[in-house]
């Protein structure tokens, strides 16, 4: 090998030193081109990583952890068989002065990063590095002494203890922006609640981290409360299950009480109804939230839901079906036309009053907008169809039957169909479709 007759010629020729102070020389400048070049890798310090904007700090994460992943697999080992070919004996001597300082700048940008300012976004850039870490440190400390092998491996555990410690505080951070979250303005239509559509992505986002944020819980948890810890004994959930349940815990709360910010009962129904079925479905499609949660957690969310839908059919359609009792109709055996009359008149207004006002509701997931207008022409058809059957031949056709009888069991099904679109134009007041 040409390098290595070079280098033994200059030790002959009593040039070691100055040969070892050129193959340093060049072999440095060699592996910062070279990661340069691959892994587009330029040095930054300390200071320059707490000063950059979280943009520009997303986009150098990937670059740094490339660059760590290849030093440990691809180019530390080249560097390591390198010096043992031409200067063999060296026992790694050389290969530590090349590369050791590239290590220690490596992982001192790793702990600047977990030295910024918290916040949610950071969480799996943070994981990211974590995992790097984790994954990757192992092959490369086998090629230091142990001397310099120590000291590498206390600057990855420091890291990778202040980003578990970083990862962990940012779901905290999250359960406690839930907790705090006291807007008092009502999502339009009952829709499902921005809070919950942002906590849930990000919860889905974070399982798939599952397996690495199950071990930073694990490992990096340093809650100190005694009574946490007690109650974190009797628990059968990983600490990390524990805290996404503790999250959906204050987040059902949360939102228990933004439904009370409507008046309308039914209107708050629908609004639990929406954000429990959002949850429930970012649940069940994903794989890896739902192995956290559990089909237990599942069906009782979902029986929940289903003792919400029972409210929301008996405080709006409960009072309509009233209307279709036969109770203060008939005296002595004969039909009070004036009370009948007036209860076509009053299922009319009340029908009208709900379809303009239920129409503006919004339900966007559309087995729930299904499930619900199914039952609700379950309840409803039957009731008015057998109602018309029994009364309705007591007025007399023509103009008292178009003046009292508005609809026809169709057209009420027709305009149940049109329920939960969110539709806030003046139009949306029930038109009768009369049929023929």
């Amino acid at each position: 090998m040409l390098l290595k007759n070079i280098a033994e010629k200059m030790k002959a020729g009593e040039y070691a030193c100055e040969c070892r102070e050129v193959y340093l020389v060049s072999r440095r400048n060699i592996l910062m081109s070279t990661l340069k070049q691959d892994c587009e890798f330029e040095k930054v310090s300390i200071d320059e990583v707490l000063k950059m904007s979280w943009d520009a700090l997303e986009r150098e994460i990937p670059i740094w952890n490339k660059t760590f992943k290849n030093c440990s697999s691809l180019f530390f080992p080249g560097e390591f068989k390198l010096a043992e070919k031409i200067f063999p004996g060296d026992e790694g001597s050389l290969f530590c002065i090349v590369t050791h300082s590239l290590a220690i700048q490596l992982l001192g940008f790793y702990e600047a990063v977990a030295m910024t300012k918290r916040s949610t976004e950071k969480l799996f850039k943070i994981l990211d590095i974590y995992e790097t870490l984790r994954d990757s440190f192992p092959a490369m400390e086998k090629l230091f002494p142990e001397e310099l092998c120590s000291e590498l491996r206390n600057e990855v555990n420091s890291a990778r203890s202040q980003l578990g410690e970083t990862a962990i505080n940012i779901f905290l951070d999250l359960e406690n922006s839930i907790k705090s979250d006291s807007s008092k303005t009502p999502v339009p239509g009952g829709a499902v609640h921005p809070l919950t559509r942002y906590t849930m992505n990000y919860l889905k986002y974070s399982c798939e981290y599952k397996d690495t944020l199950e071990q930073v819980f694990k490992s990096h948890s340093t809650m100190e409360r005694e009574e946490e810890e007690e109650e974190k004994k009797k628990e059968e959930n990983s600490p990390f299950a524990s805290q996404l349940m503790r999250i959906m815990d204050f987040l059902d709360g949360n939102m228990e009480a933004k439904s009370k910010l409507y008046k309308d009962i039914p209107l708050s129904c629908i609004f639990m109804m929406n954000n429990g079925r959002y949850i429930v479905q970012k649940i069940k499609g994903s794989a890896e939230i739902h192995e956290v949660m559990g089909d237990t957690w599942c069906r009782r969310r979902s029986s929940e839901l289903r003792n919400y839908h029972k409210n929301y059919q008996r405080e709006t359609w409960g009072k309509l079906l009233g209307f279709l009792g036969h109770e203060g109709l008939m005296h002595n055996g004969k039909i009070v036309k004036p009370n009948l009359k007036e209860r076509f008149k009053s299922f009319n207004a009340t029908f009208d009053e709900i379809h303009k006002t239920q129409t503006t509701w919004v339900v966007n997931d559309e087995q729930l907008q299904s499930g619900l207008r199914v039952s609700i022409t379950a309840v409803m058809i039957p009731a008015y169809r057998a109602f018309m059957a029994r009364f309705g031949q007591y007025l007399d056709p023509g103009r008292q039957t178009e003046k009292y009888v508005k609809y026809q069991p169709e057209d009420i099904e027709d305009l149940i169909d049109e329920l939960f679109e969110g539709n806030t134009s003046s139009s949306s007041t029930a038109t009768a479709k009369r049929r023929t």
